[in-house]
Formats: C-alpha cells, sequence, structure tokens
C-alpha cells in the first residue's frame, strides 16, 4: 500500500479580501476531490489574501497509480486560470517505511 501527498503553492489572481479568496479556493479543492477521489484541502496561508496552499492526499496499491493520480491533480491546478502554481511538494509513503 502507497500513500502520497501533493502540496502546491499558488498565487491568486485579482483577489482583495480573505472572502474574495474564499471564492476561488473552495471551487478548485470541491473539483479535486470530485474528479479524483482524493483527500483535498486548503493547508496554510489561510490569513493572505493573493496566497494559498491546498494538500491532496490519495491511497493505492501501487506507486504508479499514486503517481498518477497526483500527476493529474498538479496538471488540474497548472491548468486553473484564476490562479498560478508556484511550486509543488510531494511525498510518498510505503506501508514498509
Amino acid at each position: 500500500m502507497f500513500t502520497g501527498t501533493l502540496t502546491a503553492d499558488l498565487l491568486l489572481g485579482d483577489v482583495h479580501s480573505l472572502k474574495g479568496k474564499r471564492a476561488v479556493v473552495r471551487p478548485i479543492v470541491a473539483e479535486l476531490r470530485r474528479r479524483f477521489a482524493v483527500a483535498a484541502a486548503e493547508v496554510g496561508d489561510q490569513d493572505l489574501h493573493r496566497r494559498g496552499q491546498v494538500a491532496v492526499a490519495t491511497v493505492a496499491a501501487d506507486a504508479g497509480q499514486v503517481a498518477e493520480v497526483l500527476d493529474a491533480c498538479e496538471r488540474l491546478l497548472a491548468e486553473r486560470p484564476e490562479v498560478t502554481l508556484l511550486s509543488t511538494h510531494r511525498q510518498l509513503f510505503s506501508d514498509t517505511d
């Protein structure tokens, strides 16, 4: 069994309030959950208007499948026009670790 996580640092577009930030980040998190059946949440930079951190976690029987899901999640984030994907960090864990 393998568990993988992806943490993405995002720069939000024309956002001037925390309410505006929520209006951008919440649909992205919801789409990640719906399309890829992953656990996803906003995990950092919650007090900054134009920055956000979103994390995704998934579990699969083999490492290749975990990598495929995380790749797809990263592509979705990179393709969103309302945000700029600044960086990502991945971790892969095995049940034997």
